[in-house]
């Protein structure tokens, strides 16, 4: 449907809006505020790191739609690569050996490109499944080894791991687990090695399954994680025979400016959760990936069969989707970019935090970074309300959408562009947060 006027655009939303607000149940959203403002846009198209919505507004996507799309909207190629599958073979199962060129030709390029001996991968639809994956597999293994008592997982506070039951069970922020009766088992412990250190002997390393943690924290605030931190952590699980999940489910497939966010530490993980930027959010995708170690361990502990999988573990169409985005990435040399974007990008929030005193702290690596609101810098005082709400609502009217994280007291912005950013556009995105910042400061 082509609609030339404002005046048409703006009926056609509003008749869209109504649908929305009649027929569909929104994720992470209020149902109250749903039905009282409908939608905020009905995008309709995007190309590169730009969003357009039915009423013809144009927005920077300044945080990769749900920090996925790293390889930037309207990549024609891997809609062909879906089409093609999907005319040769839209569906089979894997189950019971069953298998497909697509998910055998993915797993060996996933292999390739795994840190260490990280070498098989059970796929998934996302980072939910693929985290409840990682959880049900620690502890099916530690059962095979007779030790069944090893049960327990610990996850970082303020550490988000999606919302399934078991992964919003692990997560961090308590906000994500006020639904009742959740899985047991799951600890949170505070981002330093001693804290970690003396829960472990609280509760003992024979009780303990895993630990997992994001390399960087993304929902919960784009926390770095404290100098030689993981260094630390692996030496605490080597020593504890506690496995150590890596949940790259953001930081994977070049966020951060390497592969995996883990590489910065020179730390490798027992087991890697995978999703969001494998297909680049063109397909849904996700996987868990085991050391060959364990993957060796499982073939021998384990005479019946492992009764977990999902219809879709392994989906051909999203498979070729995959390939194809990973294919692009490396050729394109959009790795690189990350890397010299990223720099352009924390540049730029280091002059934002010199620009404005209220900004406490300005972090992130790569195109995943942060800027901190405080009213006293010195004192750690925060304002009243928070400040990152009403910058990010400012600087939706200069075209930038991007996000602001208040769980835990906290007060910050977060961005992650696409890939496909060109120093320019870096540059628009700090103006627009600098002029955005200004405006709503001057209104406190």
């Amino acid at each position: 449907m082509i609609l030339q006027s404002t005046e048409n655009r703006e009926a056609y939303y509003n008749e869209l809006a109504e649908l929305d607000k009649k027929h569909f149940i929104h994720p992470t959203t209020s149902f109250k505020q749903h039905q009282e403002q409908g939608p905020k846009f009905i995008f309709t198209e995007g190309k590169g790191i730009y969003l357009k919505d039915v009423r013809g507004k144009t927005v920077i996507d300044g945080l990769s739609s749900l920090w996925n799309v790293n390889i930037g909207h309207g990549r024609e190629e891997l809609g062909e690569a879906a089409a093609k599958q999907m005319k040769k073979l839209a569906f089979s199962s894997t189950f019971a050996t069953n298998s497909h060129e697509p998910v055998i030709e993915l797993a060996k390029v996933v292999a390739s490109m795994a840190p260490g001996d990280l070498t098989a991968t059970f796929f998934t639809s996302g980072g939910s499944e693929a985290n409840d994956t990682a959880f049900k597999t620690v502890r099916y293994y530690w059962q095979l080894k007779g030790l069944p008592e090893k049960k327990k997982i610990i996850s970082r506070k303020k550490s988000y791991h999606g919302v399934s039951v078991g992964a919003s069970s692990a997560t961090g922020l308590p906000g994500f687990r006020s639904f009742p009766s959740l899985a047991p088992d799951f600890l949170y412990v505070d981002s330093s090695i001693e804290a970690l250190k003396e829960l472990v002997e609280t509760e003992g390393a024979d009780t303990i399954a895993a630990f997992i943690s994001e390399p960087i924290q993304g929902s919960g605030g784009v926390n770095p994680p404290p100098e030689g931190y993981f260094k630390e952590v692996r030496a605490l699980c080597d020593a504890n025979d506690i496995l150590f999940i890596a949940d790259e489910v953001i930081t994977g497939f070049g966020r951060t400016g390497k592969t995996f966010g883990m590489e910065h530490y020179d730390v490798v993980p027992d087991v890697m959760v995978i999703a969001k930027g494998i297909t680049s959010g063109y397909a849904p995708l996700g996987g868990m990936v085991l050391t060959e170690r364990l993957r060796s361990e499982l073939v021998s502990l384990s005479d019946g069969i492992f009764m977990h999988g999902y219809t879709y573990s392994g989906h051909p169409m999203c498979c070729a989707v995959a390939l194809e985005n990973l294919r692009i990435l490396k050729e394109e040399q959009l790795y690189e970019n990350v890397r010299q974007m990223g720099e352009a990008f924390q540049k730029g929030f280091e002059w934002l935090q010199d620009r404005h005193e209220v900004i406490g702290d300005a972090r992130g690596v790569g195109l995943l970074g942060a800027v901190e609101i405080m009213k006293d810098k010195e004192t750690g005082t925060r304002f009243d309300e928070p400040v990152s709400v009403k910058v990010i609502e400012e600087a939706l009217h200069h075209g930038l959408l991007g996000r602001s994280i208040i769980y835990e007291g906290q007060d910050t912005l977060a961005f992650a562009p696409p890939f496909c950013i060109t120093n320019e556009e870096v540059e628009k995105i700090i103006s627009i947060i600098d002029e955005s910042l200004t405006t709503v400061l001057k209104k406190i």
